[in-house]
């Protein structure tokens, strides 16, 4: 059994679900700290962080990556308990597989293998833990940062382990992501009986035409690097439940996933725009989860380019797609910011997995990165 499966195994036999690290950080300081790395714990509230450096100097390349995983789901759903690791098939079940344990195990073995190659290399590598990206992730990587930036300690270069991957190991590379602005919407009436409709004000139907403009809106028509910004609607809910009765609200919740064409207050003053062309009272509350960044070409993607090329013989895509990460809080800094990992194919799904044999691919990608920054410069 190779090293970074023997790691993954232990990390997914954790019960991890977000916010709850269940011992995984310290599994990884043990292992790094023997390398001679200095372990610095940054807890906020009930989220568990951990900030591991091996050097002083510049440039600084940080690996960072979340130790939480979502919910299983149904367990009889799963064909092997979830937080039993199973090799079947040539595949490593189990949650957190793919996302993002799978990763971790990657790049803590890379480090590891280069360490006692290169002992004397330039720069320094930085390990960046949390256990609160699956949730909220207001006591994570955005606090861990804010001590970071007041002590002036600065990344030069984020790799972040999430599942970047769709056919093969390496096949794309995320360099930036879309922003994600999230609203709760209010919309107020007058509850009564159905068959006196005019003693009552259903908000269902006046807030009906003002949901089809805000579907219907086109915000902008993206870029070269991102698609055109969308809004999806994830809730709606009104009503008793009883069939006789008009509701006297109804909740409306959406997101906008933006891109950089877009910024969060022109976003708030197009939605109240649209909102008050109608005739109904509402409330409009705002949670901006991220704002968009990309990282522009430089050292870090051709250094991946280059040590994807390397191990695979492929040439690599750059992409802006998917959800939202932890990268976020990290590009304002002024770091350089990319994604790379396993497939993203089973995420968040019931029998999460990763290939055993795409494991050692992707741990030799991270190894020869390292190479290309911190010693070949």
């Amino acid at each position: 059994m190779s090293d970074t499966l023997e790691l993954l195994k232990d990390l997914i036999s954790r019960e991890s679900v977000t916010p709850k690290d269940a011992g995984c950080q310290d599994v990884l300081a043990a292992r790094l700290i023997k390398i001679g790395f200095k372990e610095e714990r940054l807890d906020f509230e009930d989220t568990q962080n951990i900030w591991l450096r091996r050097g002083d100097a510049k440039p600084l390349l940080t690996f960072l990556g979340h130790t939480d995983v979502v919910p299983t789901g149904p367990l009889d759903a799963w064909t092997s308990p979830p937080f039993k690791p199973t090799i079947r098939d040539g595949k490593l079940y189990g949650r957190g597989a793919a996302d993002m344990k799978g990763g971790i195990a990657c790049f803590i073995t890379a480090v590891e293998r280069f360490i006692t190659k290169h002992p004397d290399h330039q720069g320094s590598i930085a390990v960046m833990m949390t256990s609160d990206e699956e949730g909220i992730a207001t006591n994570g990587v955005v606090k861990v940062v804010e001590v970071l930036e007041q002590r002036n300690e600065k990344i030069d270069w984020c790799l972040v382990g999430e599942p970047s991957s769709d056919k093969k190991i390496g096949d794309v590379i995320r360099v930036g992501r879309r922003g994600s602005l999230c609203a709760k919407l209010t919309i107020a009436g007058i509850q009564g009986h159905v068959a006196y409709p005019e003693l009552a004000d259903n908000p269902i139907h006046s807030f009906a035409p003002a949901l089809k403009d805000l579907t219907e809106e086109v915000w902008d028509h993206g870029n070269e690097f991102f698609p055109p910004t969308s809004l999806q609607v994830s809730n709606i809910n009104a009503g008793t439940g009883a069939e006789n009765i008009i509701p006297g609200s109804v909740a409306v919740q959406f997101n906008l996933r933006f891109c950089t064409e877009l910024d969060e207050e022109t976003i708030k003053q197009r939605t109240r725009a649209i909102l008050d062309k109608y005739d109904f009272k509402y409330e409009l509350e705002w949670r901006l989860s991220g704002n968009p960044f990309l990282t522009q070409p430089g050292a870090l993607i051709d250094a991946a380019h280059a040590a994807i090329k390397t191990v695979t013989g492929f040439e690599t895509l750059d992409d802006t797609g998917g959800g939202t990460s932890d990268g976020r809080f990290i590009a304002p800094t002024g770091a350089q910011v990319i994604e790379l990992g396993p497939l993203n194919e089973s995420i968040h799904k019931i029998n999460e997995h990763v290939g055993v044999d795409d494991l050692e691919i992707l741990s030799n990608i991270y190894e020869q990165m390292l190479i290309n920054l911190l010693v070949k410069m």
